[in-house]
């Protein structure tokens, strides 16, 4: 009797060690909400890559809403902040000094100092790219400025696009460079939403632009920078690593505008129109691309970025969004046979740090993430805003 008393005791506790395993070091499989989601076909059935434990752990702290981060050197990282400074962070310590401050900024609501890109050939010209709001005659714009860096400072100062209309709200604004060595910029509406359909208007677009400020030949418009259109306010663009595919997240309807919710990741392909106004949520409409899938209520993707690394396996060709109103960190599995479907989708348990924006892959394989808590819609701490990243354990 007592044998068999061990023995059961012996089976519990084998279940009770393997449950804490799972689900310690394979979150993804397990808390996955496998509800529905938007596109056709079924996952394919692939082998899981290894899954490396890991922690999150703080970089850096003391940062005024930090809205991109790129690393010019595996221990050089430049931070904008959206009051209009643009921070650097050298051995893991946050400089007092800015490399560059910019007077000119406005940042009344959600605009400021936002985007930041390296040139393709930063290594060789120490080239990168900014976008910044600012006003001129009563009224609010963006534009994107290219400029040396120089360590200490930032010269030859050179503006690459102007007026791209602006507003206290849906500023956009991301810049990166695509596999195609081109620029990509994301433009809002401006909360004036029929901007969005109108190809003469430069928001609420995707913009690709050559290096120099140029238009590239194989733009879809004669004439325009605009890539895409029908885009409300994104604020995540991200290329697949091994296909080239270019996806994007953007804000859905704040109840003045639509019904709220509706947040969007979309699979972007040159010059089509993703619908907004016209459509929005689950609505579908000839001639416009419906969204991959649909975030309701909102999480307000502030941010996108494809997993490329090798050091964290399990994350592999997986797209990150940093989520605002949903205060996380949000993990979307691509079925790998088909570019339109999302198989599923989590939210990281372990990134519980309030509103988080940024997101980026640093040169050692790490998934960096900035906090958003002092934009006047979280709840700071006494620390924030702060930087994290996801390591190996």
């Amino acid at each position: 009797m007592k044998k068999n008393i061990f023995v059961l005791l012996g089976i519990c506790f084998l279940l009770a060690l393997t449950y804490f395993v799972v689900d310690r070091f394979a979150l993804f499989q397990k808390s996955v909400p496998f509800g529905e989601v938007q596109g056709n076909g079924a996952p394919s059935e692939t082998s899981a890559p290894e899954s490396v434990p890991y922690i999150v752990e703080e970089m850096v702290h003391g940062l005024e809403v930090p809205w991109s981060i790129a690393f010019t050197a595996p221990n050089r990282i430049l931070v904008t902040e959206r009051p209009g400074r643009l921070r650097v962070i050298f051995d893991g310590v946050l400089q007092e000094k800015p490399l560059q401050i910019f007077s000119e900024v406005v940042t009344g609501g959600e605009e400021g100092l936002m985007g930041l890109a390296l040139d393709p050939d930063y290594a060789e010209n120490k080239l990168l790219y900014l976008s910044l709001a600012y006003e001129q005659g009563g009224k609010m714009y963006v534009e994107v400025l290219r400029f040396r860096d120089a360590d200490d400072h930032l010269e030859d100062r050179t503006l690459l696009i102007d007026h791209i209309p602006a507003a206290q709200f849906h500023a956009g604004s991301r810049i990166a460079f695509g596999p195609d060595d081109k620029l990509y910029i994301t433009t809002g509406d401006a909360t004036e939403r029929n901007f969005a359909q109108d190809l003469k208007s430069l928001a609420g677009k995707i913009l690709r632009l050559n290096p120099d400020g140029s238009i590239p030949a194989g733009n879809p418009f004669p004439e325009s920078p605009v890539w895409s259109y029908g885009h409300r306010n994104p604020q995540g663009i991200s290329w697949h690593p091994e296909t080239g595919e270019l996806y994007e997240t953007e804000h859905g309807p704040s109840v003045f505008d639509g019904p709220a919710g509706g947040d969007e990741v979309n699979h972007i392909t040159k010059g089509a129109n993703y619908g907004w106004p016209l459509v929005s949520h689950e609505k579908k409409k000839e001639g416009t691309v419906a969204p991959l899938l649909v975030f309701t209520p909102a999480e307000a993707p502030s941010s996108l970025l494809i997993y490329s690394g090798k050091v964290l396996p399990q994350f592999q060709n997986d797209l990150f969004f940093g989520a605002l109103v949903g205060e996380g960190l949000m993990r979307l599995k691509l079925d790998p046979q088909n570019p339109d479907k999302i198989s599923a989708f989590e939210k990281l348990k372990e990134v519980q740090l309030g509103r988080i924006r940024a997101v980026t892959e640093g040169p050692d394989g790490f998934i960096y993430f900035s906090t958003s808590n002092r934009d006047g819609r979280g709840k700071p701490q006494a620390n924030d805003d702060r930087i994290f990243r996801i390591r190996p354990r």
